[in-house]
């Protein structure tokens, strides 16, 4: 129980000795719900070439349900929809076929 205790501390003082090192001057975005720092990066575009739309919709079928122009709005940010899900049955759209 001892070397719980010994390594719970030496673990708290390094995050807390990493915490206080690591902010420095720098704005970290979120950090002030409020404001968004000036230097935060920001997404000015985005472009999808036709191999980002294929990717996306590999294993449906055409004509595209309507429901999928969502597409067409999805910019720089993770959407689970067009990435590999669990194999086996669950693999509707034969992202883990070979």
């Amino acid at each position: 129980m001892r070397s719980f205790h010994v390594a719970l501390t030496v673990l708290t003082l390094l995050c807390v000795t990493t915490t206080a090192l690591g902010a420095g001057d720098r704005q970290i975005a979120g950090t002030q719900p409020d404001q968004r720092p000036s230097d935060a990066p920001m997404i000015t575009s985005v472009d999808h070439p036709g191999a980002w739309y294929r990717s996306a919709l590999h294993g449906v079928t055409r004509p595209y349900p309507y429901s999928l122009r969502f597409l067409e709005d999805q910019g720089n940010w993770h959407t689970p929809f067009n990435r590999p899900g669990m194999p086996g049955r669950y693999d509707i759209r034969g992202w883990h076929q070979r």
